[in-house]
């Protein structure tokens, strides 16, 4: 049965103060564009035919039927908004995030409509004037109060994104191996380690690993030296309160090289992209699969891993003793949405477009879809009656259950340090750690000059 605890949960999902030092550089520049409040009449809207361009990230064979939800959208959009229409751009999130949309800001010209990642980027681009304010759009649609939280994407009280859903992260474990072997999910960090231990003497992958892009890797990485170091120690690398250093956080870079070292990730993974680490998982070559919740679309009908319908489980990472904090905590957040192009208010007939890509994307129905056809948590609030008869699935039952039990929860490491700190640990340092170039110790003292030096940047 679904708790009542579910609807708070999605409400707290980034309780965690945001710290976003990379927006107070002091660099005078022009307010966010807010269409509305100028005083001035807009002029009414064109019908001549106009192109909207659309930046999703919605690639690959697992991602389909996000694709098709989205595809859904912009069709209603067509409909409503006389001369629209929609060229999509599809590009890997990664790609999107650290190169094409960076780029394209600092030129001026970002899609009319993208994917974007709420802290730190959104509150950057806000505070240059690159995204539309959608305060206005929100009160004027009658959503500004139905999302669970926005606060990724406010800058000084306006919201300049909307979260397309949430995520938690966790273990996938493969149910049928595990009762072949007479095992639960592990309820101690021990129990574990010996699985990992025993799986790896039966000859598979313990471990599903893919490390070519340096944020697969960190998911796991970042849950453990959360374990040891608290769920709140990475809020205060960019305060100073907390070094890389410290001796609890170097303790978990040492706890994920030993499982390197020990075999349990698949031989090469450095030269692995991330749809190889869903193949390990869906092939049974690998036993577990550490990932975030949106994996779950995986195991449906018509995708990658159908044939693991109804045998695949989903378990916390189990405390660790002597951690410190809360050890039921996990990564929870609301940081991937769609922003939109501060140019937008210029035009009277692609500010209708956005309007009417709102309205059709953030409503019951489309959340709903959301969760029951790609397994993405709802961005909005809706009533536990509505949850429960939507959810059906075996799988997001357990996940929720899971996401439930958690008392407390953390945003990813991106979202709360700087962005020459996540380029270190993502590009450097942890495939270093994992190929056997550096220590936890040398990988601590690295992370933490570049930590100082942008936060002496802000200071």
């Amino acid at each position: 049965m679904l708790k009542k605890k579910f609807g708070s949960m999605m409400s707290i999902m980034l309780a965690a103060s945001l710290t976003l030092a990379a927006c107070s550089s002091g660099k005078e520049t022009p307010p966010a564009a807010d269409p509305g409040t100028s005083g001035e009449t807009p002029p009414a809207a064109s019908t001549e035919p106009f192109e909207m361009t659309l930046r999703h990230t919605q690639v690959g064979a697992d991602k389909q039927r996000r694709l098709a939800i989205l595809q859904d959208v912009i069709k209603k959009v067509e409909e409503e908004v006389e001369g629209a229409s929609f060229t999509l751009d599809g590009v890997d999130s990664d790609v999107n995030r650290k190169e094409k949309l960076r780029g394209e800001m600092a030129a001026g010209n970002p899609p009319d409509i993208f994917d974007l990642f709420g802290s730190p980027d959104a509150k950057v681009y806000a505070k240059e004037g690159m995204l539309l304010n959608l305060t206005p759009i929100l009160d004027e649609l009658g959503i500004s109060d139905k999302f669970s939280s926005l606060e990724p994407f406010i800058y000084e009280g306006n919201v300049y994104g909307l979260p397309i859903g949430g995520s938690g992260e966790g273990f996938f474990y493969n149910k049928e191996y595990y009762e072949s072997k007479g095992w639960k999910a592990p309820s101690t960090f021990a129990e574990l380690e010996q699985q990992l231990a025993d799986i790896k003497a039966d000859g598979k992958v313990p471990l599903a690993g893919a490390s070519k892009a340096g944020w697969v890797p960190l998911m796991l990485t970042n849950h453990l030296w959360s374990r040891y170091a608290g769920s709140d120690v990475t809020n205060k690398f960019a305060t100073g309160e907390a070094k890389w250093t410290d001796p609890a956080v170097v303790e978990a870079f040492g706890k994920y090289q030993e499982w390197v070292n020990n075999g349990y990730f698949k031989k090469g993974e450095l030269g692995f992209e991330y749809a190889e680490y869903t193949t390990q998982f869906t092939s049974g070559e690998a036993i577990l699969m550490y990932d975030g919740t949106w994996k779950s679309s995986v195991f449906k009908e018509g995708q990658s891993g159908e044939g693991l319908i109804g045998k695949v489980g989903f378990f916390n990472l189990p405390a660790v003793d002597g951690g410190a904090g809360d050890q039921t905590s996990l990564m929870r957040d609301v940081n991937n949405g769609y922003g939109f192009a501060a140019s937008v208010a210029e035009d009277p007939q692609k500010l209708a477009a956005v309007k009417s890509f709102i309205k059709n994307l953030y409503n019951e129905e489309m959340q709903i879809r959301g969760l029951v056809e790609d397994g993405v948590l709802p961005a909005m609030k809706f009533d536990e009656e509505v949850l429960t008869k939507n959810i059906t699935d075996d799988l997001m039952k357990e996940i929720v259950a899971v996401l439930n039990a958690s008392e407390t929860s953390f945003p990813a490491f991106d979202s709360l340090v700087q962005a020459d700190v996540t380029t270190e640990i993502s590009n450097i340092q942890i495939q270093k750690l994992i190929g056997g170039q550096t220590t936890p110790e040398k990988m601590a003292e690295d992370l933490q000059k570049v930590q100082e030096e942008a936060n002496s940047a802000v200071e």
